[in-house]
């Protein structure tokens, strides 16, 4: 009796170690979802890239083709808000914000407003055709989006309900494989997305974003975002240069983001008598703009503005006004109600700033880069230790973490002076309360439907 009772006891804990048909039919699902996540971002990036080249070919090609953005910017803004609004409503913007809000959401129909494969495909679609027009929007953002569509669409597969912690792990897939990035993509899943550690949710994470790095990897090869930055030795002078980057960095950032939630909230409202016909010409108008912005800085403000980025981290400083030029074209795109992110744009940004405080101080163009991107990117989502993180693997710069972590941290303190609300859960907010009204409609419509006989 005795040795029946022990086997079966083996059995019990053998099937819980091992799991049964179903556990491993979701685990299939779920890893399966992780790859596709790094093969589909690998693909957005390199169709991205392609996007940008080609709009900088037509535009480089002839002695007067330098003004072809006039008419193709504002044309292409007006096809993605038209496309956005018409096919792929909720695409709009970032995408980071639609994956927060998801989380918030208990109702599987309200979640699959913001996260499904259609959405997914028009989002890459659509920040593509802004690439192609000359928007300043970057493709990271939109794969946060889309690697929560795929994680999501993939749980509802495999029969699993934990959708928060789905969410999660999609998103921090998603950065992970777009950057090359995996420790800043569980950094990014715990500090920006959650707000919070949640320990069942760690190693559904760190699983996504290991499956999606080996399938990103397996693609593109190993690779830094930025390349290596030159190795430099921290002196004691270079340190006004990281609390200036750090503080005005934090500062600028947060003025763009409190700008950011206030333009929002007032073209929302601005909009409302007619919405796709005021959103149009929004579109338009932002796209004109933008044009003229970028032939005023012979194209340097069109696109990701990874180029400029890259050139400051490796030494190479761009114009002193670069960072001001992106920064309103990042915020004209971004007001525009165009699909794109602004993640890429945000390093541009940070980089042309912390390169011009370098130059003016004499000091290291490299650093003042690095430290520049860290102090403006912790001010403009308030998540100091992404910043750092994703900065330091972009840019293989171990020699200066110290200065990263410090620039980060002045950076997200100086930016809590001015907003104590973080970017992407404001902009958030709004889609949480649009899936409710949503929601509400819709059981009202029910309640007043009459009764079948």
């Amino acid at each position: 009796m005795s040795r029946y009772y022990s086997k079966s006891k083996l059995l019990r804990r053998g099937r819980a170690m091992w799991g049964s048909y179903q556990v491993w039919r979701m685990r299939l699902v779920f890893w399966l979802g992780a790859l596709a996540i790094g093969a589909v971002s690998v693909g957005f990036a390199r169709l991205a890239d392609l996007a940008q080249h080609l709009f900088s070919t037509a535009r480089t090609a002839g002695e007067w083709t330098f003004l072809l953005p006039l008419v193709i910017t504002p044309l292409g803004f007006v096809f993605c808000a038209w496309l956005a609004m018409q096919f792929f409503p909720n695409a709009q913007g970032s995408g980071i914000p639609q994956a927060i809000a998801a989380r918030h959401l208990h109702d599987r129909e309200d979640r699959a407003r913001l996260l499904n494969l259609k959405l997914a495909v028009g989002k890459i679609v659509l920040t593509i055709t802004g690439l192609l027009s000359g928007a300043s929007i970057g493709r990271e953002g939109p794969t946060v989006q889309v690697g929560a569509s795929i994680m999501l669409q993939a749980a509802r597969w495999g029969g699993v309900e934990q959708a928060r912690g789905l969410i999660l792990a999609g998103s921090a897939a998603g950065i992970a494989a777009a950057f090359n990035t995996p420790l800043a993509g569980i950094v990014f899943a715990i500090e920006e997305m959650s707000r919070s550690y949640e320990s069942r949710t760690n190693g559904a994470v760190l699983t996504a974003v290991i499956l999606a790095g080996i399938a990103a990897l397996g693609l593109n090869g190993n690779y830094t975002y930025f390349g290596g930055a030159p190795s430099t030795t921290l002196h004691a002078s270079d340190w006004w240069m990281v609390v200036i980057c750090g503080i005005g960095g934090g500062l600028i950032g947060a003025i763009f983001s409190t700008a950011a939630l206030r333009g929002a909230r007032r073209i929302k409202r601005w909009a409302q008598p007619d919405v796709r016909r005021r959103m149009l010409m929004l579109a338009g108008a932002s796209g004109l703009a933008i044009a003229l912005l970028g032939i005023l800085s012979s194209g340097a403000t069109f696109g990701t503005g990874y180029e400029q980025a890259r050139a400051a981290v490796e030494g190479t400083a761009p114009s002193p006004f670069f960072f001001l030029e992106k920064l309103a074209a990042t915020f004209i795109s971004m007001m525009s109600g165009i699909p794109g992110g602004i993640f890429a744009p945000s390093l541009s940004v940070g980089a042309g700033f912390g390169s011009t405080v370098a130059t003016l101080l004499g000091a290291s163009i490299s650093l003042g880069a690095l430290v520049g991107m860290a102090g403006y990117f912790a001010g403009v989502v308030q998540a100091p230790m992404t910043a750092f993180v994703i900065i330091l693997e972009m840019s293989d710069s171990r020699e200066s973490v110290i200065a990263l972590m410090a620039a980060s941290m002045l950076g997200y303190i100086a930016a809590r002076f001015i907003s104590s609300e973080p970017l992407y859960h404001g902009l958030s907010r709004a889609f949480i309360a649009d899936s409710i009204r949503a929601s509400r409609a819709h059981q009202r419509a029910d309640a007043e439907r009459p009764a079948a006989p």
